[in-house]
């Protein structure tokens, strides 16, 4: 069973878990599950935190679920995603 890196700092939100699937060889996607009933679907509901590569051992931000984008340090992600803010000046001070 595949699990996450050791130096994943995150707790999952409330609600929900991370599961790690490969992706690729050397790359696992962590997927946020949702542990909630929705009622478009009886399915479970998963949304991609990001991806990480084992042998660089680096994590990169979601450019969807199925491609790794830009290169993030784990310090500048959030629980829910590894997608990197985009921020004007003033919203950096408000929300830093």
């Amino acid at each position: 069973m595949i699990e996450l890196p050791t130096d994943f700092i995150h707790e999952p939100p409330k609600g929900y878990e991370y599961k790690v699937r490969q992706h690729k060889p050397n790359i696992i996607s962590i997927w946020l599950y949702h542990r909630r009933d929705y009622v478009y679907t009886s399915d479970p509901v998963y949304t991609v935190w990001g991806f990480y590569h084992s042998k660089r051992q680096k994590y990169y931000a979601p450019i969807n679920s199925k491609k790794p984008g830009e290169e993030v340090s784990i310090n500048n992600t959030r629980p829910h995603t590894a997608m990197q803010l985009n921020l004007n000046p003033l919203e950096q001070c408000m929300y830093q």
